[in-house]
């Protein structure tokens, strides 16, 4: 029995965010599909031309990047990725895989001791270049993520012109995911099998 107190599109969204966990959680080959996905991120002309890249580090069950991080470390770009304070994400240069450590919730997370030096902070409107994690997309480009919004709120700080590269298994894409008017579109989703060109900031069709 539905609970009354939920609305239809909040019940449509749990009901995409709990189908697209467990397609992800069974998802076989997550290390070579990853690799795969990965690679092809760093094969994008965006990559090459961006001096400055942001990286998620993966968690739970996401497309696994921390394999594909040493790569990027060794390309002489600036490799930056985000870590939780509170409700916002932080920005830190990485420059080794030792600066990383697990942290409280089992993620893998920049050391705290690190995380204050000046030369290893980084605002968002640096980044030339922006991968993000997500719970389901469709191909329009349109993310849900856990709901919390930490994405949503370090996107809105990003240049309008940095582009926004979404990775993902195909079994996460789905028809259509519902929006706001507020929520931003990614440029690109990258899955195993395809690379999806979507709305990106524009909201429409390219």
């Amino acid at each position: 029995m539905s609970d009354p107190a939920i609305s239809p599109l909040a019940a449509q969204k749990k009901a995409i965010r709990e189908q697209a966990h467990a397609n992800r959680n069974q998802q076989e080959n997550k290390d070579a599909l990853s690799k795969e996905i990965c690679a092809k991120f760093m094969a994008m002309p965006e990559y090459a031309s961006a001096k400055t890249v942001m990286f998620y580090i993966d968690v739970r069950s996401e497309v696994r990047t921390r394999h594909s991080l040493p790569d990027a470390l060794a390309s002489g770009k600036k490799i930056v990725v985000p870590y939780c304070v509170g409700n916002e994400l932080e920005l830190f240069r990485l420059t080794s895989m030792d600066e990383l450590s697990v942290g409280a919730f089992k993620i893998l997370e920049p050391k705290v001791e690190l995380r204050s030096l000046p030369e290893k902070q980084v605002q968002p409107r640096e980044l030339d270049l922006i991968m993000v994690p997500g719970v389901a997309f469709d191909r329009r480009g349109a993310r849900m993520g856990h709901g919390f919004g930490y994405y949503d709120r370090l996107l809105q700080h990003a240049r309008p012109d940095t582009p926004l590269v979404a990775l993902a298994f195909e079994c996460q894409l789905f028809p259509e995911i519902p929006t706001a008017d507020h929520d931003i579109f990614m440029d690109y989703i990258l899955t195993e099998k395809a690379t999806y060109a979507g709305y990106g900031r524009s909201g429409k069709p390219r």
